[in-house]
């Protein structure tokens, strides 16, 4: 047996998101999501890295405090319920557990712990408004920059979790949840051609860059891990502000590209151009221009068209040129915007579209880590028009 395939039998058998979604060992969604292996290893990957005691910058309270905090706010009941049991577990005073259970974040007493959550709210609830200003009261409250970048990546991790076990209990049959929509209107004609520029609602495929708002780590000066990270990430890490941003936080960044990369490239299931296209999706339900400037375009590449792009653009709500894409694209705002509503019932429209369950699963793979990856380009920098 190999390292790898070690590491995923003990991801089976400990994974935090298998308990939470109600996947029994065996099970036929359990066998599912184990087949993407690689996604499974690196999300508990994630989680353990996020609250590992020995993670330098924020105490373990801190986090696990943030971690409630964020799933009342989602709703996630799930994992609330855990990370409520880990607060308390890890000593946390009750008069500070209970302001953050109950939400009320006035009675939170702690001046640096009242910021950090009062920036988790604006994620969570509205990312789109995570502006400098949101992002420079961290420092303000006495945060460093590998502190920000800890308590970003933890909000953004807890926003796709919530959607990843939202997925799997539907896909698993555990709840109801509100039925989608199945019928759908006649496509719209095309009115765009490969290689045009699209232009609408503030959003482009044209190539932009992106700009962090904090220090970045100099390559010359970056440390040997983090060279690697930066290496394994993304062939273009070295040069991109949002890599050498996150590479404070060397292994979280590792864990977290780990997943990205496996959701959107691992071969089989889901379309790469659909995954795309939920993606696109996506980052215009949570206003992330620069996301779905890059994804409009690999979508492009992949499908050779961007008619789709335009129609997402113009209203994602109403998006796609096939029954297939508009049933993906009407469970991509669901699942974005109401987690806590979905369930087995709201399945049944992409199954009518033709969508098999293992189809179903990279989508709600693409979904969920979008409400990760929106989340840090939208609040720990800004998009710039490319230099030629």
């Amino acid at each position: 047996m190999t390292a790898s395939s070690t590491q995923a039998n003990a991801t089976a058998e400990l994974d935090l998101i298998d308990r939470l979604a109600g996947l029994a060992a065996g099970s036929a969604t359990h066998v599912l999501r184990h087949q993407r292996d690689k996604v499974a290893v690196a999300t508990e990957g994630s989680y353990r890295t996020m609250f590992d005691p020995a993670l330098p910058g924020l105490t373990l309270t801190e986090r696990l405090a943030v971690a409630l905090y964020a799933s009342r706010l989602t709703p996630s009941a799930e994992l609330a319920a855990h990370y409520l049991d880990r607060l308390q577990a890890a000593g946390a005073d009750a008069e500070t557990v209970a302001a953050v259970d109950g939400t009320r974040l006035e009675a939170v007493a702690d001046a640096r712990l009242r910021a950090m959550l009062t920036f988790t709210r604006k994620l969570i609830e509205k990312p789109v408004e995570g502006d400098r200003a949101a992002l420079l009261s961290l420092p303000a409250a006495g945060l460093s920059t590998p502190e920000v970048v800890t308590l970003a990546q933890l909000i953004a991790f807890l926003s796709y979790q919530a959607r990843l076990v939202a997925g799997l209990r539907a896909l698993s049959g555990a709840a109801q949840g509100e039925a989608l929509p199945s019928d759908v209107a006649p496509p719209a004609a095309a009115t765009t051609r490969p290689g045009d520029t699209i232009r609408i609602n503030g959003f482009t495929n044209e190539v932009l860059d992106w700009k962090a708002w904090l220090d970045v780590v100099p390559v010359d000066r970056a440390t040997p891990e983090q060279i690697a990270v930066l290496e394994e990430s993304h062939p273009k890490a070295k040069v991109s502000d949002y890599y050498l941003f996150l590479v404070h936080q060397p292994e979280i960044l590792r864990q977290r590209s780990a997943a990205f990369n496996a959701i959107m490239y691992a071969p089989g299931g889901m379309a790469r151009a659909e995954r795309e296209l939920a993606s696109t999706v996506v980052s215009c339900i949570n206003g992330c221009v620069y996301c779905a400037s890059v994804h409009a375009q690999r979508f492009e590449q992949l499908a050779k068209r961007n008619d789709a792009i335009a129609q997402v653009f113009d209203n994602p709500r109403t998006a796609g040129t096939t029954a297939r894409e508009q049933a993906i694209a009407r469970f991509s705002v669901a699942l974005t915007e109401h987690p806590d509503r979905i369930g087995a019932a709201s399945l049944a429209a992409l199954r009518e579209a033709g969508l098999n369950d293992a189809e179903i699963l990279d989508g709600i793979h693409a979904i969920a880590i979008f409400a990760w990856a929106n989340r840090l380009m939208l609040n720990l920098g800004e998009p710039v028009v490319a230099q030629a």
